[in-house]
């Protein structure tokens, strides 16, 4: 039991919640999207228990997710992205590496019995990564926020953590130093190992127990000298991605959320389409999916989104690359696309 309450993580004080309250997202006691929002449509729209349990979708795999296994080396220049499944990224840009929501817990839940459950093994051990730059955290749900994993972090790594606005409440109770908790609000950046890293608009919501948007949601920026890659996070479709490709774009790559949509919360998840969307309004080159294939979050079927992504990309002459777990793509010169998951589905 206690370390199930350690998970719930903490509410911001002292110093955190006074930056939390001086935001201009934060009114009537909660963070706040730019646009309204809902995070759960009532009606027919709204999915029932009974859907969730028993609907006939094909929500997992048929076989074996293929992986690429191994830490392949490491390059000190370019821009190389390795997606260890649903949203862990690792980020290799001009020579300094950042890792994306990193999560290798079997499930994503407090508890270790209880929770969706990881579809495919993590293709590398987390103790055996290389030396990490900074780890960044898009917001506090468990899929993307994950004690035992920020724990392990904090002891095999050095590098800060850089996180939205109050989620450094969560990260102090779990041991990790102040010295290492960078937070930011949305347009604030922080300069690391070379690269500025910004906290972007995202249009979500958070929350690890029933209380919501006491902490801030982001999407994010990793800017070298030379080369950029947005990350989504999570989060719903919104004018706000032309207006952050105008003042950070173009990118080189984008890394976008395209599973876990349903018709009843569209407002905090983007269907494929949408993210094809997004990525021109961010006026990004190469489209490589995040958020699909590792935990059954929603109704859809599991290669749903991708075959929609597949084709909505081929519609607009979107460069889209769609690496197995553990595959390093280097962007500058991606592979083909190859469809291994028609395979499984």
């Amino acid at each position: 039991m206690p370390a199930i309450l350690a998970a719930l993580g903490a509410t911001p004080s002292g110093a955190r919640a006074e930056r939390v309250r001086q935001s201009p997202h934060f009114r009537d006691g909660s963070f706040q999207n730019s646009t309204p929002t809902r995070t759960m449509v009532g009606g027919e729209s709204r999915p029932s228990v009974r859907e969730f349990l028993t609907g006939g979708e094909r929500r997992r795999p048929s076989a074996p997710v293929p992986l690429v296994t191994g830490v392949p080396a490491t390059s000190a220049d370019g821009l190389h992205l390795t997606w260890y499944g649903h949203a862990t990224v690792l980020v290799e840009i001009e020579g300094a590496r950042v890792l994306l929501d990193p999560v290798w817990s079997d499930r994503c839940s407090p508890t270790p019995g209880i929770g969706p459950k990881r579809l495919h093994p993590m293709p590398v051990a987390l103790a055996d990564l290389p030396r990490i730059d900074a780890i960044v955290i898009s917001h506090d749900h468990y899929d993307h926020l994950d004690m035992p994993t920020v724990q392990a972090l904090t002891r095999s790594q050095q590098a800060p953590f850089l996180v939205p606005l109050g989620v450094g409440a969560h990260l102090e109770r779990w041991g990790v130093p102040d010295s290492r908790i960078i937070e930011l609000d949305w347009e604030e950046s922080a300069d690391v190992a070379g690269l500025t890293l910004t906290a972007t608009e995202a249009r979500h919501f958070s929350g690890r127990t029933l209380r919501r948007n006491g902490t801030l949601w982001s999407s994010w920026v990793i800017a070298g000298e030379q080369r950029r890659v947005f990350y989504t996070g999570d989060s719903g479709y919104f004018d706000g991605y032309a207006a952050i490709g105008e003042r950070h774009g173009p990118f080189d790559a984008t890394l976008m959320q395209i599973g876990a949509y349903d018709k009843g919360w569209p407002d905090i998840h983007m269907f494929p389409e949408e993210a094809v969307a997004a990525h021109l309004d961010l006026r990004g080159d190469l489209l490589i999916p995040v958020h699909w294939a590792t935990f059954n979050l929603a109704l859809h079927p599991w290669t749903e989104p991708v075959d929609r992504l597949w084709a909505e990309a081929k519609a607009h002459n979107v460069n889209l690359a769609v690496p197995r777990p553990g595959e390093r793509v280097d962007v500058t010169t991606p592979p083909p696309l190859d469809p291994w998951w028609q395979a499984l589905g």
